[in-house]
């Protein structure tokens, strides 16, 4: 895989002049297409960050339902969108349409622009764009529900039997044949992650260059006064995939180790019964951002034992100076510098997704903790920060303009 490789400063410099006059007919004519506007959250992030660097991009979306309170990250700017936004109950039961978005995002009219992002965990990279122009798209993950996860997903909706299951799997069988042939208008791909990165090879057969998804580093800061760290901290909904269980059973291995639990979610009670009678694990439930920043500060080290595309929250754990003990599959990988790195130790990773591993792995970190520096898991962080990504995608766009020889270059 190709990891974003930095241009030179001329050939960036030359991307940012072009850029900031883009208002002119000589500058790029730049659009963004994102799958849908609901909430602000990890997608979006990265949404707000392409029209930082592209401020004069027009953006499209599949439907557009994202509350007044989350749009500021839009500027202002008005969302073209597809007619699904006009289909009965689409405000709350947009998804249910996942069958037309296909033919949906085909619609948009994209004939005079020059370059075309499209944010992709769905169906946005099937925009149709011509010859002349440069399609870039940024996958979150390839639709894992229609790919590797349909098992699982047609067992947790119970669907796995009757006629509406056949529908759905004819559906998703139907889906997938147009999600690899929409693969072939993509001139770049761009991953999430090194994982992310093997997900499009193994499903489109196509390379893409790793980006980070951008993180508030800035905000996530260590604590001006180091206090003794003593709680682990595992923060996450609490959803079956987190594996939030897996960790309160590992410290109830550990009765000497203080475990500290936030979050809510559908497996609350199970977690709450299996802390139940472990006086070294405290429950929190819900907390506010500011609280959650404040335990991150405090923690001796950030717990994580599920599999994630990048995992945002681990990178906002060592912005905070805060060692990671995490499940070494997926985005952890990105994530986590291990014992021996040159660049220094930022946590310890844990290769089963069992309570005995977690707690293997904790005993690992405590003989190394000295080598597992807040200086350490800072400077980590500042890889992904926001300055980072939009560094990586400047380069990236600037070559290929470059390279498709664009009047405006």
């Amino acid at each position: 895989m190709r990891h974003a490789r930095v241009w030179t400063a001329k050939q960036v410099g030359r991307f940012r002049q072009i850029r900031e006059s883009s208002v002119t007919a000589s500058g790029p004519k730049v659009a963004i297409v994102h799958e849908w506007l609901e909430h602000y959250a990890g997608s979006e992030r990265v949404v707000g960050e392409l029209l930082r660097v592209f401020p004069q991009a027009d953006l499209f979306a599949v439907v557009d339902f994202l509350p007044k309170a989350e749009r500021e990250f839009l500027g202002g700017r008005k969302v073209t969108t597809t007619f699904i936004q006009k289909l009965p109950f689409a405000r709350r039961h947009f998804r249910n349409y996942l069958g037309l978005m296909p033919l949906a995002v085909e619609q948009f009219d994209l004939a005079g622009y020059d370059l075309v992002f499209s944010s992709h965990h769905a169906v946005a990279k099937g925009i149709i764009t011509g010859p002349d122009q440069i399609h870039i798209s940024y996958v979150h993950s390839p639709m894992r529900y229609a790919w590797d996860m349909q098992a699982s997903y047609l067992r947790q909706s119970g669907l796995e039997h009757g006629l509406k299951g056949f529908f759905i799997r004819w559906l998703l069988h139907r889906i997938r044949n147009w999600d690899v042939r929409s693969a072939a208008g993509v001139d770049a791909f761009v991953a999430n992650s090194a994982y992310i990165a093997r997900r499009i090879r193994k499903v489109y057969r196509r390379e893409a260059e790793v980006i980070h998804p951008p993180v508030d580093v800035h905000r996530f800061m260590p604590a001006q006064k180091q206090a003794d760290r003593k709680q682990y901290l595992v923060a996450a909904r609490q959803v079956p995939y987190k594996r939030v269980d897996l960790v309160v059973e590992a410290f109830r291995l550990m009765p000497e180790r203080e475990l500290l639990v936030v979050g809510d979610g559908p497996e609350h009670e199970k977690i709450a019964a299996l802390a139940a009678g472990a006086p070294n694990i405290t429950l929190r439930g819900k907390i506010s951002d500011s609280e959650l920043l404040t335990l991150m500060q405090q923690a001796r080290a950030f717990v994580f034992a599920a599999e994630e595309d990048f995992g945002i929250t681990l990178v906002e754990a060592q912005a905070c100076g805060t060692p990671l003990i995490t499940y070494g599959r997926g985005g952890a990988l990105d994530i986590v510098r291990e014992e021996g790195d040159p660049d220094g130790v930022s946590g310890v990773l844990f290769r089963e997704q069992t309570a005995a591993s977690i707690a293997e792995a904790v005993g690992r970190f405590e003989t190394i903790r000295e080598q597992v520096t807040t200086e350490n898991c800072r400077g980590n962080s500042l890889r992904f920060s926001r300055e980072a990504f939009q560094g990586h995608i400047e380069s990236l766009a600037a070559r290929l303009l470059d390279e498709n020889g664009t009047g405006a270059i």
